[in-house]
C-alpha cells in the first residue's frame, strides 16, 4: 500500500489488518477450521446418503469382534438407538457445525473481526473439557489438544485485542 502521507488510511489499514505475525497464524487457524467444516461437512452428508443400516453393521461387527456384551454394553445401547431420525438428527448437527466453521474460516481469511471474537470464543468454550481429560488420563494426545486450543485462543485473542486499540486510538 502506497503511503498517504499521514491522511489517516494508514491507520484505517492498520485496524483493517493484524499485521504480519498475526495475519499467518490468523491465516493458519482459517485453513484449520476450513478443513475442519470439509469433515464435518462430508460426514453429514455420508450419514444422510448411507442411513441406519450400515451403521448398525458396523456397530454389531465391533460386538462381535471385540466380545462386547450384546444386550448391556455401551455399543449395544448405541446400536439400539440408531434409527433414521437419529441419523438425521446427527447429520443436521455436523452440518450446522460444519456451516459455523465454514462461516469462522471465510471471516477469518477475510480478516473480519467477527470472526476473530467467533473463534476465540469457540475455542475457548471446549478449554474446560479439555484440562479435565487431560488431568483425569494424562497424554501426548491430550497435552497436544490443549496446548493447539490454547495457541488458538492466543493468536484470536491478540488479534482481536489489536484491532481494539487500533480502533479507538
Amino acid at each position: 500500500m502506497a503511503d498517504s502521507g499521514g491522511t489517516g488510511d494508514d491507520v484505517r489499514s492498520a485496524a483493517a489488518s493484524p499485521g504480519h505475525d498475526g495475519h499467518r497464524g490468523v491465516r493458519a487457524i482459517a485453513a484449520l477450521e476450513a478443513a475442519k467444516s470439509l469433515f464435518a461437512l462430508l460426514a453429514a452428508s455420508g450419514l444422510e446418503l448411507l442411513g441406519p443400516a450400515p451403521i448398525r453393521r458396523f456397530l454389531a461387527w465391533l460386538i462381535e469382534v471385540f466380545r462386547f456384551d450384546a444386550h448391556h454394553s455401551a455399543v449395544a445401547s448405541v446400536m439400539r438407538h440408531v434409527d433414521p431420525a437419529s441419523v438425521h438428527a446427527v447429520a443436521l448437527g455436523a452440518a450446522a457445525y460444519g456451516a459455523l466453521h465454514l462461516l469462522e474460516a471465510w471471516g477469518l481469511w477475510r480478516e473480519r473481526l467477527w470472526a476473530s471474537w467467533l473463534g476465540c470464543v469457540s475455542a475457548a468454550v471446549y478449554l474446560p473439557f479439555e484440562f479435565w481429560a487431560l488431568l483425569r488420563e494424562p497424554g501426548w494426545v491430550e497435552l497436544a489438544v490443549v496446548a493447539i486450543n490454547l495457541a488458538i485462543v492466543a493468536v484470536l485473542a491478540r488479534d482481536v485485542w489489536r484491532r481494539q486499540r487500533t480502533r479507538t486510538a
